[in-house]
């Protein structure tokens, strides 16, 4: 049996390690906020979201063990992100009027694009929709956080807006879907068919795992413009699969 000082010795390792693990580590934090925050609505405060990470990150220190053959990044990226979301889950992702008004800029793009035979241009929407282009460009600003699959898209409710109270309906699950090789092999092919601009956007937001600062930084444009940027293309994106699903 280990001695007292021996055991206290070990403790005190244990506790410089942890401490170290977090020191180190805080940079990831901050990253997988600001890669986060792009998904989410303006008014979620960034700075939470750390917060929250930061917690997580000092549970995955004290939890990790060694012996398990992972590397502690990665065992720590998956706490931070689960206690970010678990913060997140009891809030509605987005604003009912902003949900409205992007459900109005997906019909406007689905028909222009049927009768241009193309994407159209945020000039050519907004003159459908009877508004400004700035108008027009608040709304895609204020949709920040539309997502690409909605748990709602499988309801008849419209008014039902609420991610989570179809956590547990397993029969309409849109990761089943998600993992179905026909509707990847459509969004592969919406993606491609998105304007150049907005095509790099999603690949350096999502293959490179950019934040929106850092891409509006390759771009040449505010990061409000990437947001808006990436609205449209996940408003393009969602009426290519609606389209398809309605097939």
């Amino acid at each position: 049996m280990a001695s007292p000082r021996a055991l206290s010795l070990y403790q005190a390792t244990q506790s410089v390690s942890e401490e170290d693990r977090v020191a180190e580590h805080m940079p990831l934090v901050r990253r997988l906020a600001y890669h986060l925050i792009g998904r989410l609505p303006a008014s979620v405060d960034v700075d939470d979201l750390i917060q929250v990470g930061m917690i997580g990150l000092m549970e995955a220190a004290r939890s990790f063990d060694v012996s398990a053959g992972v590397q502690f990044e990665t065992f720590a990226s998956q706490r931070i992100r689960g206690a970010m979301l678990d913060e997140l889950r009891g809030s509605d992702w987005l604003p009912r009027q902003a949900r409205r008004n992007m459900r109005e800029i997906e019909v406007a793009l689905r028909k222009l694009e049927h009768a241009l035979g193309r994407p159209p241009s945020e000039s050519e929407v907004a003159g459908a929709m009877n508004v400004t282009l700035p108008e027009y460009q608040q709304m895609l600003g204020d949709a920040r956080g539309h997502q690409l699959v909605h748990y709602e898209d499988f309801e008849q409710d419209d008014e039902n807006d609420q991610l989570d109270q179809f956590a547990v309906d397993h029969g309409a699950n849109p990761v089943d879907i998600l993992s179905d090789s026909a509707f990847r092999q459509v969004l592969i092919s919406g993606i491609e068919a998105l304007p150049e601009r907005e095509k790099l956007l999603m690949a350096l937001y999502y293959d490179k795992e950019l934040n929106l600062k850092e891409i509006g930084a390759v771009l040449g444009v505010t990061e409000s413009r990437v947001s808006q940027m990436h609205s449209q293309a996940v408003a393009r994106l969602r009426v290519k699969l609606k389209d398809w699903t309605s097939k």
